[in-house]
Order: C-alpha cells, then sequence, then structure tokens
C-alpha cells in the first residue's frame, strides 16, 4: 500500500524546483566567468610574449594547432580567437574588474562583437550593462551598436518635463529613441499592395525589437465610443516595467502639427478610459519619416498630452516605396495578431486625418 502524498508536496516540489534552476544559472555564470578569465590570463601572455619576441601570426598559429592537439574536445583555440584574447585583455587590462563588471556576465561571442565594432572602453561598458540588463541575443547587440543606440535612447524631442511630474518625466523619455532604425523594411517599389503587407508582417518582429524592451501589445484598431462617434487608435501597447499604457503612430510623411493634435486626442482617450491608479501616465509616440525640429517644438508645446516625436529612418529608396500609413499599420497588426491571442478587436478602415480616424 503506497503511503499518502503530503498535502505540502506540491509546494515543496515547487520550492526544491527554483532551487535546481538557481543553481544551474549560478553555475554557468560561474562557468562563463572562469571562461573568460582563462581567454583573459591567455591573451595577456601573449601580449607579454609579444613585448621581447617576434610572436606574429605564424607563431600563434603554432600555438593553435598545439593547443588543440593537447585539448582535442577544447574549443575556441583558433588562432582568430587567439588574437581575440589578446585584444580582450588590451581592451580590460585589470584582470579582477572582469569579474566585477557587466563584461563578465556575457558571453564570449558577444565580447567578441564589443571588440569588434567598439574602440572607446566607455561604450563597451555601457553596452555591455545594457546586455546583461536587458538579455540581447548576439545579433541584437550588433545591431544596437552598429544602430548607436547610446546616442538615440531617450532622445527624441517631447514635451514630458511640462505634461508629467518631474521624476515620471525622466522614466518616460528612457523609453524614447530618435531616430529609430527601420532600414530592414526592403521594400520594391512596384510590388503590390498584398506583397507589401507580406514584406512588413516578415520583418515586423525586427521593428518591435526596435521599440525597445518592456512593450507588449494591447490591442490594434482599440475602439472607442466619444458620444456616438466612434474613434480607433490604431496600435496600443503596454510599458510592463513603467506600468504605463503607450500609444503609437507611424506616419510615411513628415511630420504635420495635426499629427502632434492627433495623437494627443488619442493619449487622453486611453488615459481616461483604460489607465487604472496603479498606472503611470499614458504618453504617446509619433514615429515620422522627417521633421522639422522648431515645427516639432512649437506643436508639443501647444498640447498638454504628454508626446514624443521621433524621426525613423530608411534608405530613399526605400521610402520612396513605403505604403501609406493604413497598409503600413494593416501589416503590423497582422503579425500582432498571429502573436498575440488576446488580441481581438476587429480591424476598421479610416481616414488618417479626419472624421474618426487613427
Amino acid at each position: 500500500m503506497s503511503s499518502p502524498v503530503p498535502t505540502d508536496y506540491a509546494a515543496t516540489l515547487e520550492s526544491i524546483k527554483r532551487l535546481v534552476h538557481e543553481a544551474r544559472y549560478i553555475a554557468q555564470r560561474r562557468v562563463n566567468t572562469e571562461l573568460l578569465r582563462l581567454y583573459w590570463q591567455i591573451g595577456a601572455t601573449i601580449i607579454e610574449r609579444q613585448k621581447t619576441a617576434p610572436w606574429g601570426s605564424k607563431v600563434l598559429s603554432r600555438l593553435s594547432a598545439d593547443l588543440r592537439t593537447e585539448f582535442p574536445h577544447a574549443k575556441g583555440f583558433s588562432p582568430a580567437n587567439l588574437k581575440y584574447m589578446r585584444r580582450f585583455a588590451e581592451a580590460w587590462p585589470d584582470q579582477e574588474a572582469i569579474g566585477q563588471r557587466p563584461v563578465g556576465q556575457l558571453p564570449w561571442g558577444h565580447v567578441i562583437e564589443l571588440l569588434e565594432k567598439l574602440d572607446d572602453a566607455e561604450l563597451r561598458d555601457w553596452y555591455s550593462a545594457k546586455d546583461i540588463a536587458h538579455g540581447w541575443s548576439r545579433p541584437v547587440l550588433a545591431h544596437q551598436i552598429k544602430t548607436q543606440l547610446h546616442l538615440r535612447e531617450g532622445a527624441a524631442p517631447s514635451n514630458f518635463p511640462h505634461a508629467l511630474e518631474r521624476t515620471d518625466s525622466e522614466l518616460a523619455q528612457q523609453i524614447t529613441k530618435d531616430p529609430f532604425t527601420l532600414e530592414f523594411l526592403a521594400i520594391d517599389g512596384d510590388a503590390a499592395e498584398r506583397q507589401l503587407e507580406d514584406r512588413l508582417v516578415e520583418r515586423i518582429i525586427d521593428t518591435l525589437r526596435e521599440l525597445g524592451p518592456g512593450f507588449a501589445f494591447v490591442g490594434r484598431q482599440v475602439r472607442f465610443d466619444v458620444e456616438g462617434d466612434d474613434y480607433f487608435v490604431d496600435l496600443l501597447f503596454f510599458h510592463v516595467e513603467q506600468l504605463r499604457y503607450v500609444v503609437i503612430e507611424l506616419k510615411t510623411t513628415k511630420f504635420d502639427p495635426r499629427d502632434a493634435g492627433q495623437l494627443g486626442f488619442y493619449v487622453a482617450l486611453v488615459e481616461d478610459r483604460l489607465r487604472r491608479p496603479q498606472h503611470q501616465p499614458t504618453v504617446g509616440m509619433l514615429l515620422v519619416a522627417d521633421k522639422n525640429e522648431s515645427v516639432v517644438r512649437y506643436a508639443l508645446a501647444g498640447t498638454t498630452q504628454p508626446i514624443a516625436v521621433s524621426r525613423y529612418d530608411l534608405s530613399p529608396a526605400e521610402q520612396a516605396a513605403l505604403p501609406a500609413e493604413d497598409a503600413l499599420t494593416r501589416a503590423v497588426a497582422l503579425e500582432l495578431d498571429d502573436h498575440t491571442p488576446q488580441s481581438t478587436q476587429p480591424h476598421r478602415k479610416h481616414s488618417s486625418r479626419s472624421g474618426s480616424g487613427g
């Protein structure tokens, strides 16, 4: 006869499973840190030898072959990797700091990206910290470096300092960028509308990645009834880290002051109808193909709703071939529907300038 299962068995099992996962994670981090220490020591040894002897490419090739013979199951001893180890030791000359800095927690492939693409020590540390904080993959790290995230993050002109409390204004500003980089939207000028939508759907994950961490999709064509008139917010997001709704509008034309008024109207609707007491104030982000900074400044001064305006980068050919806003929005919504089961709002066509448009 089997013994009865204790009433607290399930809770105990979950507790032990958490302990196992935590131990594995800690062990993996320690192994990675020790691997980086090893690579640093090899790199530092090569640097030291090169000060007194001709340790050129031929010597490194022989060292690589000998190490691979001695350690046939170990990876990482190629001539190219030995050179990266040398550069690693040059870039972070203090061995003890490796375990204390964010770079000490990165996979070796990410360290290589930092060495390949950045010469400035402070920027390497900045991107290392961002990588650890957001859990970037290596391609995402490469993309962020290539598009100079350190210059774009929090850089969009906004009226946040006047429309929000000071501390909240600083938080909201952090989720903006200027410009956004959407050059991956490679579009042929003679493509049919459906083909354009298909292309955009294929690349929309890149677009969402460019928005940054923390953005969760809430709905498309979110309907608001304003005393009998229907209005539809094209795309609504919630920033889970800052606990705020974010209304994002994309325009394929140069910024027009009416765009700020339209977006401010949607922000006011979301703020009034959806925001809860525990939420931070709703903000709007407008992405435009081009903008006159002075016009943006005057337009933002004329609205009390918190709005930021960013430009997005496309090549001239891609810009000329970009579809109208409604086609772009439909493509985004289709992809978001595929990846977000809770999104059930029907799609409705509308004008972006008049009537109940969005």
